[in-house]
């Protein structure tokens, strides 16, 4: 047990796999300090389900859980919402107009979906053909959608923004494609893959995995197409295309089924804050040490989770279990008076499921480095039924009974 550390105030914004991990850990290595974490959500999600229930594994209700239940005992939790935050004052406000004070304060607010920025998609979302996974309730509504679609135009959108999860919109492409055969209806659909981006991966061995499966899928992909606007009413959709040169070319294109990925950002009380990167690619994400995850303004402050500003971007659950642990060694020991001591080396993890019963189960660090848990019998650069079986049967339970408890 860890006796030395004074009764300080950590406060820990966030209940999701950041937060509610690193609440756990800290009990368990016996910090002395009052600890609050500070989320309004009654429910938390296993949100890597949520592609499951897109693509009809499993139920959604099997991604929930009640936050009360997950709620580490000996934590203070304030069910209200952070609106600002003033790090050089040691202070946060919450929708409740409550002033929170801090000694430490760590940032796993996750990630925005800003369902607004593309015109058209909110009022259609759901119906109409337009669906996305990225919410509990869609998941459902875009099962029902893949289920019963009786063929025509399909169209899967990449990310246009940073994301949680960057595989995911191929995920739910796969599994519907998939179902799409079983139903008899693939040869009467088209598939496409549409994305700002200019590969499928940005791991050149996962990326050439991938592409192996487009072609035998018959799946079309078109880099560099990012989505503007959809017409519920023409059931269309708008695109620009970035040109050799780069100039931009716009077209509107029909659909019959669209999968959309929505805009994502930092919080807005992130972006408005002094912990916020001010400029460049990590704009508006929390500025943090890529290693410590320490702010370099504000030794008292880190963060972790999807809203740190890393190189990257990765905002994955994998990535979390390895900076969780991280943040919590180095937060003691800057609670002692000393540096960081300890690295996170930008792991994340992305199960890119290829159907339902094969996945390829990309593992990476910065700099776009393979870095394989089980190299010698689990390759990772292919489709194999072992690495499904891993995220079907077994990432769930280590999540919420290791992940969660402070254990993993």
């Amino acid at each position: 047990m860890n006796t030395s550390i004074s009764r300080e105030r950590i406060v820990i914004v966030g209940g999701g796999a950041g937060g509610i991990s690193l609440a756990s850990r800290l009990l368990r290595d016996g910090v002395k300090a009052q600890i609050t974490v500070i989320d309004p959500a009654e429910v938390h999600f296993y949100q890597p389900y949520w592609t499951l229930v897109g693509g009809g594994v499993v139920q959604a209700l099997d991604s929930a859980k009640l936050m009360k239940d997950v709620m580490p005992s000996g934590v203070e939790w304030l069910r209200e919402a952070v609106v600002d935050l003033q790090a050089a004052k040691k202070q946060l406000t919450t929708d409740a107009g409550r002033i929170v004070e801090f000694d430490y304060l760590v940032l796993a607010p996750g990630i925005q979906i800003d369902w607004d920025k593309i015109p058209g998609f909110r009022e259609t979302l759901g119906k109409g053909g337009v669906c996305s996974i990225y919410d509990f309730r869609q998941a459902e509504k875009t099962w029902e959608m893949v289920r019963t679609f009786r063929g025509g135009h399909a169209i899967f959108n990449g990310a246009a923004t940073p994301i949680k999860c960057g595989g995911a919109p191929m995920k739910i492409m796969f599994l519907s494609e998939e179902t799409f055969r079983e139903n008899g209806v693939r040869g009467r659909t088209p598939v496409k893959f549409k994305t700002p981006g200019g590969v499928i991966f940005g791991v050149k061995e996962y990326a050439d995995a991938l592409t192996k499966v487009v072609r035998e899928r018959d799946i079309q992909t078109e880099f560099g197409h990012t989505l503007q606007r959809i017409e519920p009413m023409t059931k269309e959709a708008t695109f620009t295309v970035q040109k050799p040169g780069g100039s931009q070319e716009t077209y509107t294109e029909r659909y019959d089924l669209m999968h959309v990925t929505p805009h994502m950002s930092a919080p807005d009380w992130i972006k408005r804050s002094d912990v916020a990167v001010a400029d460049g690619p990590l704009k508006g994400w929390v500025k943090v040490d890529a290693h410590t995850l320490q702010s370099p303004d504000f030794p008292y402050v880190f963060a972790l989770g999807d809203a740190a500003g890393l190189p990257g971007h990765p905002k994955t659950g994998a990535a979390v279990r390895k900076q969780y642990p991280v943040v919590a060694k180095n937060l003691q020991t800057v609670m002692k008076g000393f540096p960081p001591t300890n690295f996170y080396d930008g792991y994340s993890s992305c199960p890119i499921v290829t159907g339902r019963s094969k996945l390829i189960l990309a593992e990476f660090v910065y700099g776009n480095r393979i870095k394989s848990s089980f190299p010698s019998f689990m390759p990772s650069d292919t489709e194999r039924y072992d690495s499904w079986l891993l995220k079907r049967y077994g990432l769930a339970p280590m999540y919420w009974y290791g992940m969660l408890k402070g254990l993993v």
